[in-house]
């Protein structure tokens, strides 16, 4: 994006100067060795950069050529807590403005981006010709506004296109003709993006446009911090996520439609209380199981009237604890002879003797992998130890 746009001023008749990180040539822009070196001249500098860590190390090694006077215009998509960071490492008197971009490489190319500006009314005015280059600017507000608006706007357009493809692989596992699918598709409000998949449909990925590594960053930020109770778009960066791990990350956005077609349906997480043991208080479950591992949360000696079991008597609270876990197990068809991992807390190792004759009368055989810690105290006066495990099951 960033060559793109370097392009776009020099052919508007501006005075640029250039830097990245591996280093690249803009036809009409001096090249400079290093950040400090780029900006020493500058009234306006514009970052585009990947992410926050980037545009943080840069703006920083930039920081001994920042004027008093010159402006900061920042166009990655990092998000307003970034932004406030990056505020925070520029010298007094340069001024900050977040303007991320909506649009690709083909945008930033033709100067018909999407320009999202936040900052102060004198900041924005300041830089807005230079921010028209790029295409439409569309104010946001005060500080961070433009960053914020960035990751709403992903938050939506990214998980609609990981839904359209998830929809494309339904149709695929069902028989269906996609190009046709696609086709009823277009009729709908969703029209616009059905069609941005069309060529991916009908002939795979093609070049990267929006990387669907920069996709999985960006709803990563989309949904951290206030106002991040977003399971749909959650769901979107989770698969974004494990397409990326499986080596996609480079590729266009649209790679996540063989993906999806090749991941086949998700196994479902189940939290589980079985009746069989004490309620809990409503903040957590006994277990949660997904595919075939079940992790059980940690077991104490509380009964159903939520009163401590043997105060006092690691014996009796090893063997409610222990019976409590086995019975875990056998509500999803596991048992002692399935455990992984148990981890144990004591609240006093000298009673561990008395804690591992009643945990080897109930795990025999090969013992599995374990950990044990002392800890000070408990979450309630009187219990001795709290024992959790992760097992497999059918």
């Amino acid at each position: 994006m960033g060559a793109p746009m370097a392009g776009r001023l020099v052919a508007a008749g501006h005075d640029v100067t250039v830097w990245n990180r591996t280093p690249k040539q803009v036809p009409g822009a001096r090249s400079a060795p290093s950040p400090e070196a780029a900006v020493a001249e500058a009234d306006i500098v514009v970052t585009m950069l990947s992410d926050p860590r980037a545009v943080e190390d840069v703006v920083g090694a930039a920081w001994p050529g920042l004027r008093p006077g010159s402006a900061l215009v920042e166009m990655s998509t990092i998000g307003p807590d970034a932004v406030r960071r990056v505020r925070g490492l520029l010298p007094e008197g340069v001024a900050l403005v977040d303007a991320p971009v909506l649009g690709s490489v083909g945008p930033a190319a033709d100067g018909t981006l999407t320009v999202l500006a936040g900052g102060a009314p004198g900041d924005v005015a300041r830089v807005r010709e230079v921010l028209s280059v790029f295409g439409t600017v569309r104010e946001t507000g005060g500080p961070g506004t433009g960053a914020a608006t960035k990751l709403a706007v992903m938050n939506v357009f990214v998980s609609a296109q990981v839904g359209l493809a998830e929809g494309l692989a339904y149709a695929r596992a069902l028989g269906l003709d996609r190009s046709a699918l696609v086709d009823v598709l277009s009729a709908t409000p969703l029209g616009p993006l059905a069609e941005r998949l069309r060529p991916a449909v009908e002939s795979g990925p093609s070049e990267t446009r929006y990387a669907l590594g920069l996709a999985a960053k960006d709803l990563r930020l989309g949904t951290e911090g206030p106002g991040s109770a977003q399971s749909v778009a959650a769901a979107a960066r989770d698969r974004l996520a494990e397409a990326a791990a499986a080596g996609l990350a480079d590729r266009d956005l649209t790679a996540i439609i063989p993906f999806a077609e090749a991941a086949g349906p998700r196994e479902p997480v189940r939290r589980l209380n079985p009746a069989s043991v004490p309620a809990t208080n409503g903040y957590y479950s006994h277990a949660t199981r997904a595919g075939d591992l079940l992790f059980v949360s940690g077991q104490v000696a509380l009964d159903e009237d939520d009163r401590v079991v043997g105060e006092g008597d690691m014996t009796r609270q090893a063997e409610f604890v222990m019976e409590n876990l086995r019975r875990i197990l056998a509500d999803q068809g596991s048992s002692f002879d399935r455990v992984l991992h148990i981890r144990t807390f004591l609240t006093d190792m000298d009673l561990l003797p008395q804690y591992g004759a009643v945990r080897r009368r109930h795990i025999t055989g090969e013992p599995p992998a374990s950990t044990t810690v002392e800890v000070p105290r408990l979450f309630r006066p009187g219990l001795l130890l709290e024992v959790e495990l992760v097992a497999a099951v059918s």
